[in-house]
């Protein structure tokens, strides 16, 4: 029933667009203080909204939950570019302003900040601070610590913070507990970053360089959990604060029922999913759905000690797959790339890996009303390329299809298209080996994570395949600190690649994909990808009021970024599946986000 959300949501909003259009003289200002706001009409859930859709009230308090980790970490500040930190402590250490509905894309409601302004052009918004809102310490959250993190982050933080900042004109306190925020760039979703944007506390900090922050900087946030101990690379315990000052607000109700988080780290995930069956790990998130139907028959799941939950879920497939360093001068032609993607024999791969139970991604917004059509462009997306045909790869506007592949190792056919366009991109197989007009051998290096189990076994198959193209395939592997520093730096040709997209897009894309971030440390946009025309749809879906052109613009971007040949997709579900503990449970009610970041252990408890 929830399976057309979208399409419902799209057409909610469109009416709702139509009928404030009418009646506008007769409605109050939109610049009246409220509870939430999204991005196209109004929040889903009303101001007096009881708790989340999915989140239990009579969920019991206590117990734990043991999540498992590979590499290690050496830090605790997720927020600077410096070190590793475990992921999870932006969400359980640190809040924001507002807080997310994982049944609604494009809305926000009040979490630090107890109201929210904006006039109709967006061009401003003005958050109200709860006057209950306190650190782990006790001491308040003031406006004051709210500019300081803006700018701060918005100065030394890490670069996913930095875009943000450049459409800022000012920030200025507005009341005892309000702050205002004034946009230098006409972009609707502004406004809804602006909330999302974690609040730190000045104090801690004050005299002292922020980018420079060690393990010793245990985080005081305004969280329901605080930081009860930790061995650097080894484990972080988090503990629910008894005192936390947000466990009656109707959006935490029934949320943060576990005393404990417990993050553990291994070597790598044998060793990991070992820790799992002996019940030290208490819940282990499985991506393979060959792996799922085997691994999982030892005596604990018999028992029922452990049970098997399948998690369904609406939002896009996102990218999944190896990513290819556009940097790199012999990656840097489209033709190229669309060879090495040919040499990815993805039927037989997909066969020998995950039992060919898994369909392949078809494009990173897929599984969705955002993700392109089949077959040549149409209509408004038509219209929104057709500017940019000229500078496009082939297939933009034709339409795109991944290759067809064999289910026998060989794959002459689609081996022969390979060798073609690597000619035509002007290499040339001397003696076995593929070399450019300067002699040089095509030598493709593939990073990977020490414990890459299933990667490895990906790329050492791939690797056959480069071979009967005279390509040679170096792999290596390095341990977490080494990867992340060698992401950051680009230092790869080739590396796994995971996008995660939702039913909201906005200027998070621009890290993804925009050309402002192609070469800066730290970027998001690995692929080095430089595009006008990706940097055109994102600005027209940044820009729009209509819901209508705003799913164009999105599919449009899509076709952009599938005819790049950027990423050689793998395989998708349209179910998260998790295997935990019996005691761990959740309601059955499960939101249209599935397994992301806020439900759990969000909305988990315990209960023997």
């Amino acid at each position: 029933m929830r399976r057309k959300f979208f399409r419902h949501y799209r057409r909610t909003v469109v009416a709702c667009a139509i009928v404030l259009h009418a009646l506008a003289p007769h409605v109050q200002a939109q610049t009246e203080p409220r509870h939430g706001i999204a991005m196209y009409g109004a929040p889903a859930l009303p101001p007096d909204l009881v708790s989340l859709p999915y989140a239990n009230l009579d969920a019991p308090r206590g117990g734990r939950l043991v999540e498992g980790e590979t590499g290690g970490f050496d830090s605790l500040n997720p927020f600077i570019l410096k070190g590793t930190a475990p992921w999870q402590m932006r969400f359980l250490a640190y809040e924001s302003l507002m807080t997310r509905n994982l049944d609604e894309p494009f809305a926000l409601y009040g979490l630090l900040a107890e109201s929210v302004t904006v006039p109709e052009d967006r061009r401003w918004v003005e958050f109200t601070l709860n006057p209950a809102a306190r650190f782990s310490d006790g001491s308040p959250v003031t406006v004051e610590d709210a500019i300081w993190s803006f700018e701060t982050l918005g100065r030394q933080g890490h670069p996913r913070y930095l875009g943000f900042a450049a459409q800022t004109e000012a920030i200025t306190q507005t009341g005892p507990r309000s702050v205002r925020i004034d946009f230098n760039s006409d972009d609707r979703e502004l406004a809804l970053i602006a909330g999302l944007r974690p609040i730190l506390q000045k104090a801690q900090w004050e005299g002292r360089d922020f980018t420079a922050s060690s393990i010793h900087d245990v985080p005081i946030g305004s969280a329901p959990y605080v930081v009860a101990a930790y061995e650097q690379g080894r484990y972080v315990t988090l503990r629910r604060d008894p005192d936390y000052w947000g466990k009656d607000l109707p959006i935490r109700r029934g949320t943060h029922n576990l005393d404990e988080i417990r993050i553990e780290y291994f070597g790598d995930s044998s060793v990991m999913f070992e820790a799992f069956r002996s019940g030290a790990v208490t819940v282990w998130r499985e991506g393979n759905a060959e792996d799922w139907e085997t691994r999982f028959n030892f005596d604990a799941v018999r028992r029922g000690d452990i049970v098997l939950s399948e998690i369904a879920h609406q939002r896009p497939t996102g990218m999944t797959g190896f990513v290819m360093n556009t940097a790199r001068s012999h990656l840097s032609d489209w033709q190229v790339r669309e060879a090495l993607l040919l040499a990815f024999n993805f039927p037989y791969i997909n066969g020998t890996v995950t039992g060919g139970r898994q369909p392949r991604i078809g494009s990173y917004f897929s599984n969705s009303e955002l993700g392109l059509r089949p077959g040549a462009a149409e209509g408004r997306v038509r219209d929104l390329l057709e500017p940019f045909a000229q500078s496009l790869p082939e297939g933009a506007l034709e339409g795109i299809t991944l290759p067809d592949g064999d289910t026998s190792e060989r794959n002459r056919a689609d081996l022969r298209r390979a060798a073609a366009l690597l000619q035509q991109a002007g290499w040339q197989i001397r003696e076995g080996r593929l070399l450019d007009s300067q002699g040089a051998p095509f030598v493709l290096e593939v990073l990977l994570r020490q414990g890459d189990r299933t990667n490895l076994t990906v790329i050492e198959i791939y690797r056959s395949a480069l071979e009967r193209l005279g390509i040679t395939t170096r792999i290596r592997t390095v341990d977490n600190a080494q990867y992340a520093q060698a992401e950051a730096e680009q230092d790869f040709d080739m590396m796994p690649f995971r996008r995660d997209l939702s039913l909201s897009p906005g200027n998070e894309q621009r890290l993804y994909w925009g050309a402002d971030g192609a070469g800066t440390p730290g970027t998001r946009n690995v692929m080095g990808m430089r595009v006008p025309a990706a940097d055109a749809m994102i600005d027209h879906m940044l820009n729009t009021e209509d819901p209508e052109e705003f799913i164009a613009a999105t599919r449009a971007l899509d076709r952009v970024l599938m005819a790049g040949r950027y990423v050689i997709p793998i395989w998708t579900t349209n179910v998260d599946r998790i295997a935990h503990a019996r005691q761990l449970q959740f309601s059955k009610n499960t939101p249209i986000y599935g397994d992301r970041s806020g439900w759990m252990p969000d909305v988990w408890w315990y209960e023997e």
